[in-house]
């Protein structure tokens, strides 16, 4: 199938994973946010926890995530928020909490730091995959019993948090791994570089620490935003595409409940014959 010939009328007939198409990126970033706030909703009212894997790209569902939490007095106490992944130095600790490029800093300055502190879950309920023990996030998610929604975006080359493509692994292997130190490629680096660093790919972090694609399968539920011009191609590779570790989206079809919102751009045939 020549998945990349589908118009935007004709995506999401017959994919394999779910796709709602929206309007502008808001539409999608507020998807997201009320997903988030619904579901904490939900278990706060039942006495139950709440487990979420949040990304630092997409980012723009958490100012209205945060306003609805303040405006809706949303408890986040009995809440657990597990980043993705963080950028390394070449030695394999953390950049620089300050650095403009630390997903650590942008979850304490934008995200944290505006909740109402009566409401903000406790330091130790906001997780980051750690470089020198990457099981004790997958031993805390076990022992939490799972995670309610995985949230999230798709790279350039199909990866989920920083599960970087790997050609020389089968899908089932692929699909099993977990939280972990990785290279970055150079595609990832260099579609980040675009964004972050004006075009300066020798600037960017060639290591990153990254939860694990198995940790992401696991959820009960995954929610991915997209909203770029080259998302035109990356959402209709995953939806119709093989499932294999050379496109890890991919994996995403075998799941129960995984739903991919996109906007009117990321919508649009990604070029013509």
């Amino acid at each position: 199938m020549n998945y990349y010939a589908l118009t935007a009328e004709e995506l999401g007939r017959g994919a394999k994973i779910p796709i709602v198409k929206l309007g502008d990126s808001g539409e999608v970033f507020y998807e997201l946010a009320l997903t988030m706030v619904e579901t904490i909703e939900k278990n706060n009212a039942a006495g139950e926890k709440t487990v979420l894997i949040c990304p630092v790209g997409p980012v723009g569902q958490y100012p209205i995530f945060v306003r609805l939490v303040n405006e809706r007095r949303v408890s986040l106490k009995n809440c657990w928020f597990f980043n993705m992944d963080e950028y390394l130095n070449d030695d394999g600790t953390y950049i620089d909490e300050a650095s403009p490029l630390s997903f650590r800093g942008f979850m304490n300055r934008i995200v944290y730091g505006k909740i109402d502190p009566e409401l903000l879950m406790p330091a130790a309920q906001r997780v980051f995959p750690d470089p020198a023990d990457p099981k004790r996030g997958d031993d805390l998610i076990e022992e939490l019993g799972g995670v309610d929604v995985a949230f999230g975006g798709i790279g350039i080359n199909g990866h989920l948090a920083f599960n970087e493509a790997d050609d020389d692994m089968s899908a089932a292997d692929f699909g099993r791994l977990g939280t972990r130190v990785v290279r970055l490629t150079p595609e990832t680096r260099t579609a980040n570089a675009i964004g972050d660093r004006g075009g300066a790919i020798d600037a960017m972090p060639k290591l990153a620490v990254t939860i694990g694609i198995k940790q992401i399968l696991g959820a009960r539920k995954v929610r991915l935003g997209v909203f770029r011009e080259w998302h035109r191609a990356v959402i209709r590779q995953a939806a119709y595409g093989p499932v294999t570790a050379h496109f890890p989206a991919s994996l995403l079809q075998n799941h129960p409940d995984a739903v991919i919102y996109a906007n009117n751009v990321a919508a649009q045939r990604p070029f013509a014959e």
